[in-house]
């Protein structure tokens, strides 16, 4: 049985990405946050609270210089924003979630050797 077959989340990468997104079939941009995201989803915090459960809507994605746009489903909401599930079109859409959680992932590390080498500097 995989992940999506019995609802168990994909594991989460933390982060703060500033993202632009729409309603589908919306003419108006909405302007959020990702704070977390992983392959099958995202929690996307944003002022708009008109979003309900089963809403469409279409997140641009811009990574390492490739921009497209993935389509998602509202899950959930609570006050601070939605549970998002990614509606990927094919596998180019999941190769720039993968990508965007990569250089999230590479980020956190590269913090995480600088601290170390500073800590042994000063210990």
């Amino acid at each position: 049985m995989n992940k999506e077959e019995n609802n168990t989340p994909a594991p989460r990468v933390s982060l703060d990405l500033p993202v632009e997104f729409r309603k589908t079939y919306g003419r108006r941009d909405e302007y959020g946050s990702l704070k977390n995201i992983s392959l099958t989803g995202a929690f996307l915090e944003s002022n708009n609270a008109t979003f309900l459960p089963n809403d469409k809507l279409i997140f641009q994605m811009r990574v390492s210089g490739r921009e497209r746009k993935i389509n998602a489903k509202v899950i959930w909401k609570n006050q601070l924003g939605y549970g998002v599930r990614f509606l990927p079109f094919n596998k180019t859409d999941v190769q720039l979630v993968d990508d965007l959680i990569y250089f999230v992932n590479i980020k956190k590390e590269s913090k995480k050797t600088l601290l170390s080498s500073i800590f042994k500097k000063v210990g």
